[in-house]
Formats: C-alpha cells, structure tokens, sequence
C-alpha cells in the first residue's frame, strides 16, 4: 500500500517541466543566496571594501532575496523557452479565487501584526520613520519588488513539483523547512534586519506561512499574484512588530486552516501540479 505522504504523481502527462527541475532549481537559490552571504561571512572587511557593505539596500542584497525568483525563471526558461516563460509569468495574472482569502490577505494579516502588537504592548501600527507616510509609502512599493519575487520560484515552481507526490500540506511543509533554512546564513550577519531577530521562531514562522499559502495557492489555481501579495504583507512597513506572538496566532490558523479544509490539504486530487499552466509552442516541440 502507497504511503500517505509520499504516492505516484499526479498526471503530468506532456508537462515541459519534469520533477527533476527541483533540483537545478535549488542549485542556483542555495549557491546564489548563500555564495553572497557566505562572502560576507567568510572576509566581510575584503567583502566590503571591494563590493560595499551590505545592507537591506545593497544591490546583492536583493540578487540574494531574489534568488529563488530568478531560479525559477530560469529553469522555465531553459526547459521550455520563451514562450513556455511567458506562459509561466501568466499566473501572475491570476486573481480569482474566494472572497475570504482576498480578506485574509488583505485585511487578516494586518490584524494578526495589529493583535500581536497589543497584546505585547506595542503600537497598532509601525512608527513613522523621519519622512513620515512618504518614507513609508516608498519603503513599501521597494518591498513590493523584494521579497514578493521569490514566490516565483517557492509557488511558481517547487510548489507544484512537490504536489506531483505528496499532499499539499506536506508540499507546503517542506517548502517551509527549506525557505527557512535558505534564510539561516543572513541570522549571522551585521547590516541586515535579520541580526535582530532569533532563527527558531523565525524558521517555525515560514513552516507555519508556507502551510498557509497553500490553500490560497490552490484554491487560485495556481495564482502567484496571491502568493506574492501575502508575501508582501508579510513584510509591509506599515505594520507593527508583533514576533513573536504573531507566529503563534498564524500557527493557530495554520491548524485551523489545515482542520477546515482537510480534504484539500491532505489529498492531491485538486493539487496544482503543472508549472506552466496552458498550452504553448515549448522548444522541445512538446505541448501541455
């Protein structure tokens, strides 16, 4: 009998992207994020005398957040050319899904930062920096076009490989433990906002978001547009710093999430499993 984690795939019969682009796909995030980092870890005076010191403005600072984006862009693109990529980059396009995760993402994790906050004393909402709500404005739209991109790759691409074999809660779980561990070099670094913080209950928090994505993910058919909305939400400067209460209250909805919708975090009939999601002129001649 078939384990309950791990079973044949899902139908991918003429999809350009084979399972085994997991692999060329984590290659270049790791080496990418971590050969920066690492850099700077390694001879951080040489590092900085040569390439400047980095912090959250650094040109390398973003090629390393941006990693797993540019990963996954690349992989589409080598297996199935342009016209498979801009297939690809068609989910971003994708918007439609049930109301409540809309309210979730939009009004949801605001309140989740917001209780957080109280409840451990803080303010409802972030202070304002020197250039007030224009600072903030402007520090958001950056924020918008840095972390947002790495759902290219984590929901772009691993996402429905992983849901080829297991259940989208484990797909999501093990999305999870790898965001959290490709984040793990940055925690040893001075310059960065991650110095401030403590790895475990930053690693157990991306677990919990990825579980939590992943309803949404489905649910939009494979949208990334949601994905990279509640990624940005996720480090919006409006709000407030809530850690680490607000990984315990998205943990909470993580198994409330996980209870409610259990026939769709636990079988992968309804799993997304195609990266590029519509028929196309591939380089290999191949159509899906």
């Amino acid at each position: 009998m078939a384990s309950p984690m791990l079973n044949v795939p899902a139908s991918t019969n003429g999809c350009p992207i084979p399972s085994s682009a997991i692999v060329p796909f984590l290659l270049i995030t790791f080496t990418v994020t971590w050969g920066i980092l690492g850099l700077y870890l390694a001879a951080p005076a040489t590092a900085a005398s040569i390439l400047g010191p980095l912090s959250g403005g650094h040109p390398l600072y973003f090629v390393a957040t941006w990693s797993p984006g540019l990963a996954g862009f690349v992989v589409v693109l080598v297996y199935t050319g342009r016209a498979g990529l801009v297939s690809f980059l068609r989910r971003i396009l994708l918007w439609r899904t049930t109301l409540y995760w809309w309210l979730w993402i939009l009004l949801g994790i605001p309140l989740v930062y917001m209780a957080g906050s109280l409840l451990k004393g803080g303010p409802l909402l972030a202070p304002l920096p020197d250039g007030g709500l224009l600072a903030v404005a402007v520090l958001a739209g950056m924020m918008l076009f840095l972390g947002p991109v790495e759902e290219l790759g984590w929901r772009g691409l691993m996402q429905p490989v992983l849901q080829r074999y297991v259940a989208p809660f484990w797909a999501g779980t093990i999305i999870g433990v790898t965001w959290g561990l490709w984040h793990l070099p940055a925690f040893f670094l001075a310059g960065v906002v991650f110095e401030e913080w403590s790895f475990l209950p930053f690693f157990l928090g991306n677990v919990t978001l990825a579980i939590l994505i992943t309803p949404i993910f489905n649910d939009s058919r494979g949208s990334l547009l949601l994905p990279m909305l509640f990624h940005w939400q996720l480090i919006n400067p409006l709000w407030p710093d809530a850690q680490p209460l607000d990984t315990v209250i998205l943990a909470v909805f993580a198994g409330l999430v996980s209870v409610w919708r259990w026939r769709a975090m636990f079988s992968r009939k309804d799993a997304i499993t195609k990266v590029v999601p519509q028929s196309t002129n591939m380089r290999s001649g191949e159509k899906h």
